[in-house]
């Protein structure tokens, strides 16, 4: 040290700054003795009472987080129960569950923290930071919860509902907290955000008791309209699935450029729907020719001129 301070003021403050040996004596006598007069049973003991304290505390908090759990699912099973006898509504059944069991894990963690002796209240305010910062992040999935609650108190459709929506056609399986899960006719699984779905035209194919089934069936000119007209409305009387109220109908909806085009129309159960429109199809298809009615092919006509 002193070589690398080559001034003597340096030189006298490096020397100040060591200790005489009667000094040093002094303080190691003290630390030895403070270090065997220490009590090292009490000490001991006071750590056994804190680790013993803080284990009580951490069962207590499982125990508290488990009970939870048992009893969020206890009420659930109640709600359940009285949501059955009560026939609500299944997807309203599903989004209130989703909703509680959310509110009460959020509770019994809330109340497992408190027991370890942790102030809550800087949980809430960190947790009321984080939501507002992540409300703002996620405004589209906010939206699709607020279109599924819109959806639940305004019920456009329900489980098992056929619709239209957004360009696609399913069965509703579920209304979920953000999105509708439609199945489709070929057995495809679409997800479609409730946002969209609740703010858009929605057709409901499952709602009505009854739907009305058109057929448009071109006859060929010169082919007597009323023998094809009897045909229909007799194939549509002898089927048990129209409906005699409203009566089925067959007009003359359009002169076609090679064809008759005659609109039929009949009225059918909802479920009967499909079956009655391919089943009819196929009737007129086989039975109208015997009767003298055919179906024309598109045909056009040219002229050729010669200078």
């Amino acid at each position: 040290m002193k070589f690398l301070l080559q001034t003597d003021d340096a030189t006298k403050v490096v020397e100040n700054l060591i200790l005489p040996d009667s000094v040093q004596k002094a303080q190691l006598t003290e630390t030895v003795t403070k270090i065997f007069s220490t009590d090292y049973n009490a000490l001991l003991n006071n750590l056994i009472e804190q680790a013993l304290w803080i284990g009580l505390k951490i069962v207590l908090a499982l125990a508290i987080y488990y009970v939870g759990k048992w009893v969020t699912r206890w009420i659930i099973r109640i709600l359940d129960r009285s949501f059955e006898r009560r026939n609500v509504d299944l997807s309203l059944r599903n989004f209130l569950r989703s909703m509680i069991k959310v509110v009460m894990t959020i509770l019994v963690i809330l109340a497992a923290i408190q027991t370890l002796g942790v102030n809550t209240s800087s949980f809430l305010a960190i947790f009321a930071s984080a939501g507002l910062a992540v409300g703002m992040a996620l405004s589209g999935t906010l939206q699709n919860f607020a279109g599924g609650v819109i959806l639940l108190l305004l019920r456009p459709y329900r489980i098992g509902d056929f619709i239209t929506a957004q360009g696609q056609s399913g069965t509703v399986k579920s209304i979920g907290l953000f999105s509708t899960q439609l199945s489709t006719p070929d057995n495809r699984i679409i997800y479609v955000p409730n946002s969209a779905i609740s703010s858009s035209i929605v057709d409901n194919y499952s709602q009505p008791t009854t739907r009305r089934v058109d057929w448009k069936v071109s006859i060929s000119y010169g082919d007597d309209i009323d023998v094809a007209r009897k045909e229909i409305l007799a194939m549509l009387t002898q089927d048990k699935r129209v409906l005699n109220d409203p009566a089925p109908i067959v007009v003359l909806a359009e002169l076609g450029n090679s064809a008759v085009i005659l609109s039929v129309r009949a009225w059918a159960s909802n479920a009967d729907y499909w079956d009655l429109f391919w089943g009819i199809n196929e009737r007129i298809y086989k039975e109208l020719p015997q009767k003298g009615i055919h179906f024309p092919y598109p045909q056009m006509d040219i002229h050729v001129k010669q200078n």
